[in-house]
């Protein structure tokens, strides 16, 4: 058998396809990769594919990897009903080619207080610049992402529908915009924005091209999670620290999962049960009562412990809240131009305090349910290199406690890892991060930047560099608040600096003099020397 490595090709012609591939972007490969299948498979007549027919372009801007995923999602709907596609990540994407589309559904993140993803600032900064094209001719529909607990909320994609409209361009299919939980709304837009564009059908009716099959990493989903039994947590703290930080190990054996340094690991959490309990007795229910999420039905103790968010308020749950109880006052907070002092009364508050402050007389369990948002999974960056820990994920968990209105709180998933019995399994899933990875060439130096917990993630890079041999050297500049109580992975770094493999470490902890030194200071001090690497 030959090798997996050595081409049948002769040497020319090898040369030519390496040429024609080295240009050509992620979709592209996919569908070339299909079409000489296809081929093979004597599927494909060359002459029946078209050249300069219509095109539906599928954009996409994503920070951490869920509009990717959808636009792939949305792509492969689209190729199932025949259409012609070209999927494209707007970090490869020329703002020169929009004043060209003509079909064009477009996926957008917003990230932080409502700014574009990375990938999209070029074509984001373009659309609002003089030199934006006419786009009288385009027909588009857009999907936006965001989350309800931040102000601005899908403010990037609703930015590009009102250019994009301002510019000429006409929306084929309402935008939709998504919460965290943005499963069910995004195939409601999938199916009716696809619907919107059938006349392209007419376009590829007599080509049959194969395309290749997409092989998931692993079936495990936030609808579907695997249940992870826990193997080990370790306090990573010191004696006398005012943190509580852990290394918490998980068994992924017999999974089947897969993950490279960068990803992160979806976890779903439980309510912690004294809040629960608080909450049912405030309503005066029952935690046997049963309600209805969605089409299920479950008990109310169940439904408040892990279907729905309550320890955050968000405007439009507020809003919600505020017609069933009638409060003008709660109406007036969330009234036009009171946004500074709504943040002000929702921070550090929770469900419990806003049915305390607002009080519903005789408010049905089931009319709260409604009101209230899903809860969503929490990802935490992997602390682990797979090929160094074989069905294994590490984690690197700071426990969240403080308190505000005479109560305690709580961070719901890092109390949850920190409470839950260790002979009980987390639910938990991969969340693939592309825009997050080490260099490709294994010589290419690194300089990684991760004050506390964010030390996650370059701990599984420093793993999976010495497991693969990377000869590339390694900088890290790690921070927290006390040398002998907060050194994370202090051991093990040292290791790392000792054997060759950490090029250099640099440390900042704050409060270990009088004047407080970060992660930016020791940048600062270093700044020739980084430049010289970068």
């Amino acid at each position: 058998m030959p090798d997996a490595f050595q081409s049948p090709l002769p040497a020319d012609r090898l040369a030519k396809l390496t040429e024609v591939a080295a240009g050509l972007p992620p979709d592209q490969l996919l569908w070339a990769s299909g079409y000489l299948a296809g081929l093979a498979g004597g599927q494909v007549p060359v002459a029946a594919v078209p050249a300069g027919g219509p095109v539906l372009t599928i954009l996409y801007g994503s920070q951490t990897g869920n509009g990717e995923k959808l636009a792939e999602k949305l792509a492969e709907k689209a190729r199932g009903r025949g259409y012609p596609v070209s999927l494209r990540n707007l970090s490869d994407y020329k703002k020169s080619d929009l004043k060209n589309e003509r079909n064009l559904l477009l996926i957008m993140s917003t990230h932080g207080e409502g700014d574009p993803p990375d990938t999209a600032l070029e074509l984001h900064e373009f659309v609002y610049s003089k030199r934006a094209p006419k786009m009288e001719g385009l027909r588009y529909s857009v999907l936006a992402l965001g989350d309800t607990s931040y102000e601005h909320f899908c403010k990037t994609g609703k930015d590009f529908d009102e250019k994009f409209s301002q510019l000429g361009g006409v929306a084929v299919f309402p935008r939709q915009d998504c919460d965290v939980d943005y499963d069910d709304d995004a195939e409601r837009w999938m199916e009716g924005s696809l619907d919107a564009f059938s006349d392209l059908l007419t376009v590829t009716s007599t080509i049959t091209v194969a395309q290749p099959a997409v092989i998931s990493k692993t079936s495990y989903t936030a609808k579907n999670p695997f249940h992870a039994p826990i193997l080990e947590r370790v306090n990573l703290n010191g004696r006398g620290s005012a943190k509580r930080t852990y290394h918490i190990e998980l068994s992924l054996e017999g999974s089947g999962i897969t993950y490279a340094p960068g990803d992160a690991l979806g976890v779903l959490p439980v309510n912690r049960p004294p809040l629960v309990a608080e909450l049912i007795e405030q309503l005066g229910a029952s935690g046997d009562l049963v309600v209805n999420v969605g089409e299920e039905s479950v008990t109310l103790e169940a439904a408040l412990s892990t279907r729905f968010e309550i320890t955050t308020l968000t405007r439009p749950m507020l809003q919600k809240y505020a017609d069933l109880c009638g409060s003008d006052q709660l109406k007036q907070l969330l009234a036009d131009g009171r946004h500074a002092d709504l943040v002000a009364w929702t921070d550090g508050r929770d469900v419990l305090d806003l049915l305390r402050a607002y009080p519903v007389t005789g408010l049905s369990p089931q009319a709260l349910i409604d009101s209230l948002r899903k809860l969503p999974p929490r990802l935490y960056s992997i602390a682990s290199s797979l090929a160094a820990h074989p069905d294994e994920v590490h984690l690197t968990v700071g426990v969240v406690e403080y308190e505000t209105y005479g109560r305690q709180r709580h961070g719901v998933c890092s109390n949850y890892l920190y409470d839950v019995s260790e002979e009980v399994s987390v639910p938990v899933y991969v969340h693939e991060n592309r825009n997050f990875r080490l260099p490709a060439d294994p010589g290419t130096p690194v300089i990684m930047v991760g004050p506390g917990t964010g030390v996650a993630p370059f701990r599984a890079f420093l793993e999976e560099r010495e497991a693969i041999g990377a000869t590339g050297p390694n900088w890290l500049f790690f921070g927290d608040q006390h040398f002998t109580t907060d050194f994370l992975y202090q051991i093990e770094l040292q290791k790392f600096h000792k054997d060759g493999l950490l090029t250099r470490l640099d440390v900042a902890f704050s409060r270990d003099q009088k004047e407080k030194v970060y992660v930016q200071h020791r940048l600062q001090e270093h700044a020739a020397e980084v430049f010289r690497w970068l």
